[in-house]
């Protein structure tokens, strides 16, 4: 709805989920920019910086239309913010880095990714999913904030969707 301003078919909804489980997974070489930056840099400021590389791992495919390519990349961002978010509470709990399933929805996959251990198996509880599912729902449109306002002046720059982004993120 967000995306393009009105709700989605099934099977257009089902192609889309289908676009977050595919791009889930990040580029292993973006593990190495988090094991760089300081203990005890700010958690918005790496994932800010993290969301603004993602231009240099995935570019944009000329041969795709205008329209695949937009729902390319937003499937892409969207997926790989939750990857991202969860990779960097792991690394900086010491943990492993626990990967996407594609068996999983957005918001299980998030909570096992945040979660899940060697040791202590996370169990996917279908209330908590669907808290929240509804709290992202809920903050999805947020009105013009400082943060929105951010994202549509960059944007206008005609920069790509990752910087932009990112502006945002360092808006917040």
């Amino acid at each position: 709805l967000l995306i393009n301003g009105e709700l989605p078919t099934g099977n257009q909804l089902k192609e889309f989920s289908g676009l977050l489980n595919s791009h889930s997974l990040v580029h292993e070489d973006m593990r190495a920019f988090f094991e760089k930056y300081p203990r005890g840099a700010h958690p918005m400021g790496i994932l800010s910086s993290m969301v603004n590389a993602l231009r240099a791992f995935y570019p944009a495919v000329p041969e795709r239309s205008e329209e695949e390519e937009i729902n390319i990349t937003v499937a892409r961002l969207i997926s790989k913010l939750r990857t991202l978010a969860a990779m960097s509470y792991q690394i900086s709990r010491g943990h492993r880095v626990i990967y996407p399933s594609h068996k999983l929805g957005y918001c299980a996959n998030f909570l096992n990714m945040m979660f899940d251990s060697p040791v202590q198996p996370y169990v996917i509880d279908p209330d908590v999913v669907r808290a929240l599912e509804v709290f992202f729902i809920l903050h999805a449109d947020h009105e013009q904030n400082c943060s929105t306002s951010a994202v549509r002046l960059v944007g206008s720059a005609r920069v790509d969707l990752y910087a932009a982004i990112s502006a945002g993120m360092s808006a917040l």
